[in-house]
């Protein structure tokens, strides 16, 4: 993967995450990741589609998942997809707390910990930077 083609995911994504939506700018120690949204062990490539700016911690909890299991109804889901999908449908805000709109998000939400407890203080912190969504 260039350099060129890891910017334009970087601008792409304005500089945040795709998932829970923190800013770089909040994470300076951890440069975030260009992250496969297939991993390549599932046959996902180095094709701008299939990639997204993903954050330490966002990367590290969705390792090479695809799917989770929907905390509300206990199915099998697919996990939100950057390219594919609106983050809106999928994610709102209460307070400092992403909330799934739908199975995808409930979903994905869970299989990242996207609200664990030091996520939820980093969030306070940065909200007096910027807004989240």
């Amino acid at each position: 993967m260039d350099t060129a083609l890891r910017q334009r995911v970087r601008d792409r994504a304005g500089h945040r995450c795709e998932y829970c939506r923190l800013r770089q700018e909040h994470q300076p120690v951890c440069r975030f990741h260009i992250e496969h949204i297939i991993p390549r062990q599932h046959g996902g490539g180095d094709e701008e589609e299939n990639l997204a700016l993903a954050c330490f911690h966002c990367n590290l909890h969705k390792g090479t998942n695809l799917t989770g299991v929907d905390p509300d109804s206990g199915e099998i889901v697919g996990l939100f997809h950057p390219r594919r999908d609106r983050w809106r449908d999928h994610f709102g805000w209460h307070g400092l707390a992403l909330v799934g709109l739908t199975a995808m998000g409930r979903t994905t939400i869970q299989v990242l910990k996207i609200n664990a407890p030091r996520r939820l203080e980093l969030r306070a912190s940065v909200l007096k930077w910027s807004d989240l969504d």
